[in-house]
C-alpha cells in the first residue's frame, strides 16, 4: 500500500514540527501560548498548518489508493503534497511570501485534485 509511505513519512513530519515548539517553549521558557514570541508563533502556526491540511490530505490519498488508482498517480500525489509542506515550511522560516505562496498552492491543487480524482473513480467504477 504505496499511501502508507507518505502516511509515515508526514507523521514523522509532523513530529519533528512538534518537537521544534517543544524545544523553542523550553529554551524561551514559555509554557502555552507563543508568550508573545515571533519565532515561537511562527514555529506554532507551521505546526497547526500541517495538522490542518495533513490529515485530510492522507485520507483522500489512501481512499484514491483504495478507487483503484495507480501507484505512479498516488505517488505524483503523495510527493506534491511533501513539497507543499516542506515549501510551507521553509517559507515562513525565511519570511518569503512568494515561497509560501507557492507551498500553499502544492498543497490545494493536491487536495482538489484527490477530491476530484476521487469523486471519478466513484462514478467511473461504480456507476
Amino acid at each position: 500500500m504505496v499511501s502508507s509511505i507518505y502516511a509515515a513519512v508526514l507523521a514523522l513530519w509532523i513530529l519533528w514540527l512538534s518537537l521544534r515548539v517543544i524545544r523553542l517553549r523550553q529554551k524561551k521558557k514559555v509554557r502555552l501560548g507563543d508568550g508573545g514570541d515571533p519565532e515561537l508563533r511562527v514555529a506554532i502556526r507551521v505546526q497547526g498548518n500541517a495538522t490542518e491540511y495533513i490529515p485530510i490530505a492522507l485520507i483522500l490519498l489512501f481512499l484514491l489508493e483504495m478507487n483503484g488508482a495507480g501507484v505512479v498517480l498516488i505517488n505524483l500525489a503523495g510527493i506534491s503534497l511533501i513539497i507543499g509542506r516542506v515549501l510551507h515550511y521553509r517559507a515562513l522560516k525565511l519570511d518569503n511570501i512568494r515561497l509560501r505562496a507557492l507551498g500553499m498552492q502544492f498543497t490545494i491543487f493536491t487536495l482538489i485534485a484527490l477530491s476530484l480524482l476521487n469523486i471519478a473513480y466513484v462514478i467511473y467504477n461504480y456507476f
